[in-house]
C-alpha cells in the first residue's frame, strides 16, 4: 500500500474506507457503529466524530477470533458455544485499533476524549450484524476485515469519523 493513508468511517453509511493520498477508496468495508448514534462524552455509548489517529495497533500474530479483554488475550478462541455461554458479552476480538482524538475539547481531553473512552475498531462476532448501528460506541467489523486492515495500515494513521 502507498503511504499516505487513511480511513474514513461513514456512521450514515456504516461503512469503512480506506483512502490514499488523493482520496481514492481503495478498500471498503461494512462496520457497526453504536446504537446511540454519534456523541463524545464519556459514559455516552456514542461513536465520537471528528479527527482521530490510529494510537496503537494490538493483537498482531493473534489467531482469528483471539478474545480480548482489557487490550489483551484471554486465551479464548470465539464460537458460537462461547458466546452462548456469555450472553450480552461485547466481543473485542482478533485485532484492535485504538483510536485517539485529534481535536482538543470535542474529541480530546476532558470528558470528550476518545482515547479514554477506550474507542476502538475491533473484530466482532460472526453473529454479530454489520451494516447497522449496534456496538457500545466502538467501530466493529468482520474478523477477516479487521485483519486485512490491521495489516495494511500503519500506527498514526488519520481517521475520520463523519455523519455522512
Amino acid at each position: 500500500m502507498s503511504p499516505g493513508l487513511r480511513l474514513r468511517v461513514s456512521l450514515s453509511c456504516q461503512t469503512l474506507e480506506v483512502l490514499d493520498g488523493e482520496g481514492r477508496v481503495l478498500r471498503r468495508y461494512p462496520v457497526s457503529t453504536a446504537a446511540k448514534g454519534a456523541g463524545e462524552l464519556q459514559g455516552s455509548f456514542q461513536t465520537p466524530r471528528g479527527r482521530h489517529r490510529v494510537r496503537a495497533k494490538i493483537g498482531a500474530g493473534c489467531p482469528l477470533g483471539t478474545v480480548f479483554s482489557g487490550r489483551r488475550p484471554t486465551g479464548e478462541i470465539w464460537t458460537p458455544e462461547l458466546e452462548a455461554a456469555h450472553p450480552g458479552r461485547d466481543w473485542i476480538l482478533t485485532r484492535i485499533l485504538w483510536l485517539s482524538g485529534c481535536e482538543p475539547g470535542f474529541n480530546r481531553l476532558g470528558c470528550v476524549d476518545t482515547m479514554r473512552r477506550y474507542i476502538y475498531i475491533h473484530g466482532t462476532a460472526d453473529t454479530a450484524p454489520l451494516g447497522q448501528p449496534l456496538s457500545h460506541g466502538c467501530i466493529r467489523m468482520g474478523n477477516r476485515d479487521i485483519m486485512e486492515l490491521f495489516d495494511l495500515i500503519p500506527v498514526y494513521t488519520p481517521v475520520d469519523i463523519v455523519e455522512s
